[in-house]
């Protein structure tokens, strides 16, 4: 059986330690991974694919890396499942970039009422609710 360890106090981290350790929020999730100092949030281009299939294109500047940047899409994936009337994602896939200093990702989710099966699953409320705290901006 898996021991579980919270790192960081509160009651949201506490979730998200919890999650992860069953696979509900994917690898690299915002806990624990405070927003770099400089950073800008340039914005979020939300597309929608299919019924349940979002592309999210997010732009920003003073990532320290790539996983800076799929926070960013992952807390925009977050925030735009609940606006749907959804409680969960499924990280697709996430390309990253970077030119100039410029980030760009470019990722896809999937968007359901019901956890999807799947490794890299998030809640969609406890994944925004981590962003808010971490700083993230959502959509």
């Amino acid at each position: 059986m898996a021991r579980l360890r919270v790192l960081s106090p509160g009651p949201v981290a506490a979730v998200l330690a919890a999650l992860a350790a069953v696979g509900c929020v994917s690898d690299g999730d915002t806990a624990g991974r405070a927003v770099p100092a400089g950073v800008s949030f340039e914005g979020v281009e939300t597309r929608l694919l299919d019924d349940d299939l979002v592309n999210f294109r997010v732009e920003m500047t003073g990532a320290r890396d790539r996983d800076d940047v799929a926070a960013y899409a992952r807390c925009a994936a977050a925030q735009y499942a609940l606006i749907r009337g959804f409680g969960f994602a499924r990280h697709v896939r996430t390309n990253v970039q970077e030119q100039g200093g410029v980030w760009v990702g470019d990722a896809v989710y999937t968007i359901s009422p019901a956890l999807p099966r799947g490794l890299q699953t998030l809640d969609a409320e406890v994944v925004a609710a981590a962003c808010a705290e971490q700083g993230i901006p959502t959509v």
